[in-house]
């Protein structure tokens, strides 16, 4: 029997010695492998956390003591410790299996949910504050990576540490990496202090004499204070330090005995710490090593060789078609820039980066300074893109109101994942860009129905003066021939595919498809039907709109987001302000948050989005 296979909770741990230790940290790492294999995952953030984990788990009382981790992609080791290794686990990011990341419905050992980077230390904080004024006395430890300090939230919550509680400890999980290779001073700083080699000599000399002492171990909570102040003289004093909290490491993440020594040490400790812990991303798993980006969030993939095994369209990726043609163009126009706030690859900006490197920014995860920039570049006379998920723009909102649509400065947004991220699910998913941002006047808005179309809408965009937005999803296109050259579409104009006279569909984005496969049930009831690629969010197809008011009997939007606010609402709310009485049907994402799923058709099906049961809400409404 497996060590593994024993663990119900982490009081199981906590009875293991040192070699079962070794033995339980190998047994998860074939399962973490084995599971993401078939199902896709956070491959290597995992991998590197095993050793941590699993010390924090030894030394600490969870879920009286709470475990906060930032973006909490890293969080497999700690469902596998804390009763979740069943068929769940088997199923992570599908239907029916465990999330992808931590989430306070699905475990009491999960105190606090995620998937954005950066919010780890400000919850962290919070939660200790909290536990002073409650008179409570369990220990709050936040697990950051080095790429969340390059997050502005985290370093607010940085500047608020020493004013707001005198215990909490911070685990600086530091692998260098985020999704793409960290960028900034914060990661120079970090990796400063790694390779000094002067500092590290000292400080491995400190702990080996004081080790030989008679009191042995328990002297290195005194020298400890003689390591801080080598560091101090020989790294100039800690960034850390500064703020109020109290710096102890670089300490080897994959060192168990010493893990547990300098968490026990913090756990002992009466000011706020931060253990600054150096793991490698894919440890035990020499592929991921080799290929951080690509394994830290993986598609199924052979574990002998890492190939992708997903298979799936031979179009090509939306994200690679933004790249190229923001490359194709920009070589044309030297105004142009490309800005992308740590997802270079996932954008497609790393195509981009290869071409045009000295106009290529990424900005480390700092979505609102990546909105700011760009402003800034606009204001001078330049072209700036932002290629963002959909998700990761929400953070952004005040400085796109505040400093790009209220001065009116030509920056293209390019959003990616907009609609469904299936297998990530709720934190994921981009449903409310639409919302959030036609309200804002001056957005241009615009949602392609393929790939040719998305080339076209890039060109829009940067012919226009003023901003706009481009949204499409995840993965792979049409397969339609794109064009050598885009060419710009006349703003708010939509096209109109198909002409009827008792149905108007109007196909926003991918989901014209959808309205395609809707509009055949339908005339196969008999019901006449037109076809429209709405194309633009705002501004609508106003003229277009009464033509089809006075032609149809019913008219009826898709879009791949959430009903409130979304393209379905500026419809209803056109017709309104119009004085025209037309009755409408919206077809979209419910008023609520969308759970994560094995893919988009299952998670369609599951919300009534499939074309049959849209076919059949119309026929209802007629």
């Amino acid at each position: 029997m497996s060590i593994l296979s024993t663990i119900r909770s982490p009081k199981d741990v906590k009875k293991l010695s040192l070699p079962e230790l070794q033995v339980l940290s190998d047994e998860i790492r074939d399962k973490i492998i084995s599971v993401t294999s078939k199902n896709g995952g956070h491959v290597g953030p995992n991998l590197g956390v095993i050793e941590l984990t699993m010390a924090m788990h030894r030394v600490f009382d969870c879920p009286k003591d709470r475990f906060v981790f930032d973006v909490a992609h890293q969080g497999y080791v700690h469902k596998l410790l804390t009763g979740r290794n069943d068929k769940r686990f088997d199923g992570i990011r599908t239907e029916d299996g465990l999330s992808g990341f931590l989430s306070r419905d699905e475990s009491e050992y999960d105190c606090y949910g995620a998937g954005h980077a950066g919010t780890c230390l400000s919850a962290a904080l919070g939660m200790a504050t909290a536990r002073d004024i409650l008179n409570g006395q369990e220990h709050i430890v936040a697990v950051c990576g080095d790429a969340a300090f390059t997050c502005g939230i985290t370093l607010e919550a940085l500047n608020n540490i020493k004013s707001s509680t005198k215990r909490l400890i911070v685990i600086l999980n530091d692998n260098e990496w985020s999704i793409a290779k960290n960028v900034g001073a914060i990661s120079k700083y970090l990796n400063d202090i790694i390779t000094n080699p002067i500092y590290n000599k000292i400080n491995d000399d400190v702990e080996q004499f004081l080790n030989k002492l008679p009191g042995g171990e328990s002297l290195v909570r005194i020298g400890s204070k003689a390591k801080k102040e080598a560091k101090d003289f020989l790294v100039s004093s800690s960034l850390f330090e500064q703020f109020g909290v109290r710096y102890i490491g670089p300490i080897d993440g994959h060192d168990q005995k010493q893990l547990e020594s300098y968490l026990q040490f913090a756990k002992e400790s009466n000011e706020p710490v931060v253990l600054h812990v150096k793991t490698t991303k894919g440890n035990g798993y020499e592929i991921a090593i080799k290929n951080p980006e690509k394994f830290h969030g993986a598609s199924p993939y052979d574990v002998k060789t890492g190939d992708s095994t997903g298979g799936g369209s031979k179009a090509p990726k939306y994200q690679d078609v933004f790249g190229k043609t923001l490359s194709l163009l920009a070589k044309k126009d030297k105004r142009i820039v490309g800005i992308t706030a740590a997802m270079p690859s996932g954008t497609g900006l790393n195509l981009f980066a290869k071409e045009i490197p000295d106009r290529f920014y990424d900005v480390g995860i700092a979505e609102e300074h990546a909105v700011l920039f760009a402003a800034g570049l606009a204001s001078r006379g330049l072209k700036p893109v932002c290629g963002i998920y959909s998700t990761f723009l929400q953070r952004a909102f005040d400085p796109i109101m505040h400093d790009v649509n209220l001065q009116n400065l030509p920056v293209l947004f390019c959003m990616d994942r907009a609609g469904l991220s299936p297998n990530d699910g709720a934190t994921h998913h981009g449903l409310f860009d639409i919302s959030y941002l036609r309200c804002l006047p001056r957005s241009v808005i615009m949602a392609p129905s393929n790939e040719d179309e998305l080339a076209d809408m890039i060109k829009t965009g940067l012919d226009h003066d003023g901003p706009s937005f481009v949204r499409y999803p995840r993965g792979s296109g049409n397969g339609i021939q794109i064009k050598e050259e885009p060419e710009p579409i006349e703003l708010g104009k939509a096209c109109q595919l198909k002409q009827g006279d008792k149905v108007s569909l109007w196909g926003l984005g991918v989901m014209l498809e959808l309205a395609e496969k809707v509009a055949v049930i339908l005339e196969n009831e008999g019901i006449s039907t037109s076809l429209v690629n709405a194309r633009f969010a705002k501004p609508l197809d106003e003229q277009l709109l009464r033509a089809h008011s006075e032609q149809h009997q019913l008219i009826v939007t898709l879009e791949d987001h959430v009903m409130s606010g979304g393209f379905g609402s500026g419809v209803v709310e056109f017709y309104q302000q119009a004085d025209l009485q037309q009755s409408t049907l919206m077809i979209g994402w419910p008023d609520e948050f969308i759970p994560h799923g094995s893919n988009v058709s299952q998670l369609r099906e599951k919300f009534d989005l499939s074309p049959e049961t849209i076919a059949h809400k119309i026929i209802n409404r007629l």
